[in-house]
C-alpha cells in the first residue's frame, strides 16, 4: 500500500491535515508526519508516526538548518516514501533541497503545496525578486506544485516556477461544513463561552490568526477605537485568538489606546467554532495571505467578514460576500466594522452570499482532488507492467464511511488524558 509523508515546519500546522491523514490511513495508506518538535502534539494517533527534523522559522539559526537536510534523508530513506508533500516555507524548501539528487523514476514523488507565495502585487520589488528566485530554484526540485489561489496560480504559470502541466489549483485545505455550522455550536456552549470571557450580549469584533507583523493588528486595534465612538459600539468587545512575538506588544497598544477592558488577547484557542458563534464579525487586517482559513471558517459559520483587499481574502470575500478594504487603512477598517455591526439585516444578508460561495470549498471536494493528484503521482511510478517500484499494488479506493482509522504505531506515543480532552485549532 502507498506511503506518504507529510511535512511541515512547525507542529501548529499539522491539525490542518489530520482530515487528510484519517481519510487516507482509512483508504489503507500508512501517513507518517515530519515537523520541528515533538512536544505536547494532541494530533499525533492520527498517523502511523511522527518524525522530527531541527530546523528553525530562523535564518539565523544556521546550524540547525545545516542538519536539517541530513535528518530528511535519513527518515525519507528509512520511510520508502512514495509521496512527499510538502508545507509551510522553511520546510518545504529544506525538504526539497534534501531530496534534489533522488532517482525521479524511482521515487519519492515530492508534492509542494504553496499556501500564499511570498512575492505577491503588493511586496517590495527585491524581497519579491529574492523570492521568485528561491521558488524557481526549488521548482526543479518539485513535481507537483499546488497553489491555493488564483493570482497564485497565474504567477505559477507566468514564471514557470514548474512546468504548466504539474501546477494544480485547489480551494485551499478545505473547510469541515459540518463542524463550522451555526447548528453544530451549542447553546449551552455559547453561554459557557460569554461567561467566561465576560461578554453579555455586547457587540464582539473577532480576529484569529498569528502574532506577527504581517497580520497588522496594531490596524484593527485602531480601527476598533475609533468604531467604538459610535454610542451604539461604547461597550463592543474585540477578542484576539492566536499567538506569537507580538502579543505582549498588542496588549501594550491596546491599553495605550484606553481599550484595556475590552480588548482581550485569547491565546492559542480549541473552540473556534464557539468564539465564531459568539461573534458579531470576524475582521483579517492582514497584508498577506493564500486563501485564510478563519474567512473559511467564518463565512461557513455565516458570520460577516471584514478583510484587506490582498489575494485570498478578495477571492473570497469579492461579490458581495464582504466588506474590503485596503492594507493599512484603519480608517476604512472602521467603517466596515461599524456597517457591519449596526446594520444587522444587512450583515445577514452578506453572511448569507458567503455561506453559498463557502460551499465550494467543503474539506471533501479537497480532498478529491488530492485524492485524484496523488493517484497520478503514484501511477507516474509504476512500471510497464503495472507494477509498483515496491512489487506491492496500490490502491486509491476510498474508505467504508464506517471504517476507523489504523492505530498509530511508530514513533507516537501515548497521549496524556489532558491532551485527549483537548481539540485541534484552526488559526
Amino acid at each position: 500500500m502507498p506511503r506518504l509523508l507529510i511535512v511541515t515546519t512547525v507542529p501548529d500546522s499539522v491539525p490542518f491535515f489530520v482530515p487528510f491523514a484519517d481519510h487516507f490511513r482509512r483508504a489503507g495508506w500508512t501517513v507518517d508526519a515530519l515537523t520541528g518538535s515533538l512536544e505536547g502534539l494532541v494530533w499525533r494517533d492520527h498517523f502511523d508516526a511522527v518524525h522530527r527534523v531541527p530546523w528553525s522559522r530562523d535564518p539565523t539559526a544556521l546550524g540547525r538548518l545545516a542538519r536539517s537536510p541530513v535528518r530528511v534523508r535519513e527518515v525519507v530513506a528509512r520511510g520508502r516514501y512514495d509521496i512527499v508533500h510538502v508545507h509551510t516555507p522553511v520546510a518545504s524548501f529544506v525538504t526539497r533541497l534534501a531530496l534534489r539528487s533522488r532517482d525521479r523514476r524511482t521515487g519519492p514523488r515530492v508534492i509542494y503545496t504553496a499556501h500564499g507565495f511570498h512575492f505577491h502585487r503588493s511586496g517590495q520589488r527585491w524581497r519579491n525578486a529574492a523570492y521568485l528566485a528561491l521558488e524557481k530554484v526549488a521548482g526543479r526540485w518539485t513535481d507537483w506544485l499546488v497553489v491555493i489561489n488564483r493570482e497564485d496560480e497565474a504567477a505559477a504559470r507566468r514564471f514557470r516556477i514548474v512546468p504548466g502541466e504539474r501546477v494544480r489549483w485547489m480551494p485551499g485545505i478545505g473547510v469541515d461544513l459540518g463542524k463550522y455550522s451555526p447548528r453544530a455550536v451549542s447553546e449551552d456552549a455559547l453561554r459557557r463561552l460569554r461567561a467566561e470571557l465576560g461578554l453579555g450580549e455586547d457587540p464582539v469584533a473577532l480576529m484569529v490568526g498569528e502574532f506577527v507583523p504581517g497580520k497588522r493588528h496594531a490596524d484593527l486595534l485602531r480601527a476598533f477605537a475609533v468604531a467604538r465612538r459610535r454610542p451604539e459600539l461604547a461597550r463592543a468587545r474585540l477578542l484576539l485568538a492566536g499567538r506569537g512575538p507580538l502579543s505582549e506588544e498588542v496588549e501594550k497598544l491596546a491599553a495605550a489606546l484606553g481599550m484595556a477592558r475590552e480588548v482581550r488577547v485569547l491565546g492559542l484557542r480549541r473552540d473556534i467554532p464557539v468564539l465564531l458563534r459568539a461573534a458579531s464579525v470576524l475582521v483579517l487586517p492582514s497584508d498577506r495571505e493564500g486563501l485564510p482559513r478563519c474567512v473559511l471558517e467564518a463565512m461557513a459559520m455565516g458570520v460577516p467578514v471584514v478583510g484587506t483587499r490582498v489575494r485570498g481574502t478578495t477571492e473570497l470575500l469579492g461579490g458581495g460576500c464582504g466588506w474590503l478594504v485596503e492594507v493599512g487603512d484603519p480608517a476604512g477598517l472602521a467603517a466596515a466594522m461599524v456597517e457591519a455591526l449596526t446594520d444587522p439585516a444587512g450583515a445577514r444578508e452578506v453572511a448569507s452570499r458567503a455561506r453559498e460561495r463557502v460551499a465550494a470549498y467543503d474539506e471533501r471536494l479537497v480532498i478529491r482532488s488530492h485524492e485524484e493528484l496523488y493517484a497520478e503521482a503514484l501511477a507516474s511510478l509504476r512500471s510497464p507492467g503495472s507494477a509498483t517500484r515496491s512489487g506491492r499494488e496500490r490502491s486509491l479506493a476510498p474508505p467504508s464511511p464506517s471504517a476507523p482509522a489504523r492505530p498509530a504505531t511508530g514513533t507516537a506515543r501515548p497521549r496524556t488524558a489532558a491532551q485527549h480532552q483537548a481539540g485541534s485549532s484552526a488559526p
